[in-house]
């Protein structure tokens, strides 16, 4: 039944979401994913509709009206709120703690990862053929290396979280 509808509604789902995309400012593709979703909602409680193409056209409609009203109400940063140069005294010393608990569990990361994140950090801002030649290792197993040293050191900040937050 769903391989039935998929493959007939498609077109017509595509057109019309095509067409109210620009004006909803929306992609067309957000429209077709939303309107499929309250299909299945629609499925799992009422069935199909009996008209599907009328039920298609206006669920697109409508998905339509409500991206414009969300529109609306959202509005844009006028800056990046994270890059706020006048930052005070307590936001200073709060990024400070921050780096110096990263710091500290770079270091007590295993193996080559304390070098590795500590060469990823670099203020240098290194590439990775650079990084690579610095810890004397290929450039290719660098990726992963790095994906196993960012697990491990999210495993530990984590915990670490965990154990402060229980004891407050």
């Amino acid at each position: 039944m769903t391989d039935d509808l998929l493959s007939t509604w498609r077109p017509l789902l595509a057109a019309e979401a095509s067409a109210e995309a620009q004006a909803a400012g929306t992609e067309p593709g957000d429209l077709e994913q939303a309107v499929w979703v309250r299909l299945l909602e629609r499925l799992d409680t009422d069935g199909p509709p009996p008209d599907p193409q009328r039920w298609l056209r206006r669920a697109v409609r409508s998905e339509a009206r409500r991206c414009r009203r969300t529109t609306r109400l959202e509005s844009p940063y006028d800056g990046e709120p994270a890059a706020d140069h006048a930052a005070g005294p307590e936001q200073l010393a709060l990024a400070a703690a921050r780096r110096r608990a990263l710091r500290d569990a770079v270091r007590r990361l295993p193996g080559r990862c304390p070098r590795l994140m500590t060469a990823l950090l670099s203020p240098k801002d290194l590439t990775y053929r650079e990084i690579a030649g610095e810890l004397g290792i290929s450039q290719g197993s660098l990726g992963p290396e790095r994906s196993k040293c960012l697990g491990c050191l999210r495993r530990l900040l984590t915990t670490e979280v965990a154990a402060r937050g229980a004891r407050g």
